[in-house]
């Protein structure tokens, strides 16, 4: 067996390990039928199906017809960028509301990318507040701050 895809094989490998944990963690909640599910039988399955593709992605990496890829150097920076966009968003959903924070979350995490264009960026985000709102606020009826709430608009 010679690795010839290492982002595929580490891909596999991760998958097959998140898709288990998920699976193993949803056996503590009910776990219901197929016409009756309980809390965990959507993601014990879901999990379970993670894994599967993760072996998928790992069996595809050793073959002899694989890509030949090696794995750059991990950069913390990259990471501390993305968190840190997902921790200001967390703290400013209900004193900003929805829209401040998505655009805020998308302009800052989008800086993690080499090939960061604020044009970009501005429509992702743009388009993301529109698909957030239509799905959460307008199609489940879900109850978050819109505007900041300074404004009285909510």
């Amino acid at each position: 067996m010679q690795l010839r895809n290492k982002q595929d094989f580490w891909s596999g490998v991760m998958f097959i390990l998140l898709g288990l944990g998920f699976a193993w963690k949803a056996t503590s909640y009910s776990m219901g039928t197929a016409a009756r599910m309980g809390p965990g039988y959507f993601p014990h399955w879901l999990g379970i199906l993670m894994a599967i593709l993760g072996v998928v992605i790992l069996l595809t990496s050793i073959r002899k017809k694989a890509e030949e890829t090696e794995i750059d150097r991990f950069d913390f920076k990259i990471l501390a960028i993305i968190i840190s966009s997902i921790v200001i968003f967390g703290l400013a959903l209900r004193p900003l509301g929805l829209i401040i924070s998505l655009f805020l979350l998308v302009m800052i995490s989008s800086q993690a990318s080499h090939e960061h264009s604020w044009k970009v960026s501005f429509l992702n985000s743009m388009f993301l507040i529109l698909l957030c709102w239509l799905s959460f606020v307008k199609g489940l009826g879900l109850v978050f701050p819109i505007w900041p709430s300074f404004l009285g608009l909510n």
